[in-house]
């Protein structure tokens, strides 16, 4: 069986050498190889390949944004590429995911050949989504909080960047979070309960268990007799707070 293969780095002699070392490896056919994460997804989409070599330190969207872009039935079996980064390789281990520190290593490379080819060879195996998955889901929780500065956003095989500054409010949508813009509404792979961690809390508060707001979108809050509040944003939207968000609303409110 060949299997189809795409190389992501934005260093063009990277990509060389990964197309270099697969030619003693007919079975691999490399059928794209991108420099950015969001050329990535559009090859991804159009060829559908069973394996990517994936830089994990890219500009604009790094290796693991990328990914997070995909459905888990939509993501191949990955061989990350990455330089020196001793909390990156941990992970990598723990989760058992295949990975090539820079420079590669020729004998290491042909241990990860052999091993995701065993994998790939495996009939109905799911090993390799379900350690991407998980390696994933570990990487999301330990980010650092309160520094998430812009959102990636897919819409087919085109992503765009929203910044922190351009959002209003956002809310839950199954494992979606909104993010509500200009009147405009953008769907982010990811839930409100970690999307939350990561966002600046002293400018974006949560009001509702499904909701969290910009403090400074806030015109009016008006109390209502069973202790929840109303909310009107600047541009007219009225968002209900629950009680048990309420104090600590008007306690951020104050300092604004």
């Amino acid at each position: 069986m060949t299997y189809r293969a795409i190389v992501i780095d934005d260093e063009p002699l990277a990509r060389r050498g990964i197309i270099s070392r697969l030619r003693p490896y007919p079975q691999f056919e490399v059928v794209g190889e991108c420099g950015n994460g969001e050329d990535a997804l559009a090859a991804i989409s159009e060829h559908h390949p069973h394996l990517i070599f994936l830089d994990v330190q890219m500009p604009e969207m790094d290796g693991f944004e990328m990914l997070e872009q995909l459905a888990p039935d939509e993501r191949p079996a990955v061989i990350f590429l990455t330089a020196f980064d001793q909390y990156a390789l941990r992970a990598f281990d723990v989760h058992a995911a295949d990975y090539l520190l820079k420079p590669i290593d020729d004998v290491r490379f042909t241990e990860a050949i052999d091993r995701v080819q065993r994998l790939l060879q495996m009939e109905k195996d799911n090993t390799l989504g379900e350690r991407l998955e998980s390696l994933l889901s570990d990487l999301h929780a330990k980010r650092p909080s309160g520094n998430q500065q812009r959102f990636a956003i897919r819409n087919g095989r085109r992503v765009f960047f929203i910044t922190a500054n351009e959002v209003e409010w956002i809310e839950a949508q199954g494992d979606y979070a909104a993010l509500h813009v200009n009147g405009k509404t953008h769907l982010l792979r990811e839930p409100l309960h970690i999307l939350e961690r990561r966002l600046d809390a002293s400018t974006f508060i949560r009001i509702h268990r499904s909701t969290i707001v910009r403090l400074d979108r806030i015109s009016e809050m008006q109390a209502l007799a069973n202790r929840d509040c109303l909310l009107r944003l600047k541009d007219g939207t009225t968002l209900r707070v629950s009680r048990s968000y309420s104090d600590r609303l008007q306690e951020a409110l104050s300092g604004v």
